[in-house]
């Protein structure tokens, strides 16, 4: 019975693992802030490795209407955000999308507030160097505000 337990520990931290693996593409520590009522864009955060050259396309989650892709620019003393299309992922490379200064990821039109404690579903669409498209399915967690 002992055993019992201890596999079913297992599984259960298997399943609940900050990192995602979609055959080429690797996914850590996706995490957002938890948003008060009447706020409706969310950022989200993670790094993600490529074993090939590859693209970050697009991206959608059921908790908004959509799911920009974002960076900062810095000009004239001035910080401004700026949507992008897509961003190159290197081989072999980890890219830091944890900083809302760089490469970020933004809920945008929340469908309702996000609590801590909650996860919510993300999927990244990347595009492979063979033209073949992949999803990789993510669980964002939702941390307390600051």
């Amino acid at each position: 019975m002992i055993n019992l337990y201890r596999l079913g520990g297992l599984l259960a931290a298997l399943l609940l693992s900050v990192s995602v693996y979609a055959g080429d593409i690797q996914v850590d520590g996706a995490w957002a802030r938890a948003t008060p009522a009447g706020r409706n864009s969310a950022n989200v955060y993670f790094f993600i490795t490529s074993k090939q050259a590859a693209t970050l396309a697009g991206a959608s989650s059921p908790a908004s209407q959509t799911v920009a892709m974002r960076t900062m620019t810095h000009k004239g003393g001035m910080m401004r955000t700026l949507d992008v299309q897509s961003i190159e992922l290197s081989a072999n490379a980890r890219m830091d999308m944890t900083s809302e200064h760089g490469y970020h990821l933004a809920l945008v039109e929340l469908k309702a507030p996000l609590k801590a404690g909650e996860t919510v579903p993300l999927t990244l669409n990347i595009q492979m160097p063979d033209k073949q498209s992949i999803k990789v399915d993510v669980r964002v967690e939702i941390k307390p505000p600051k």
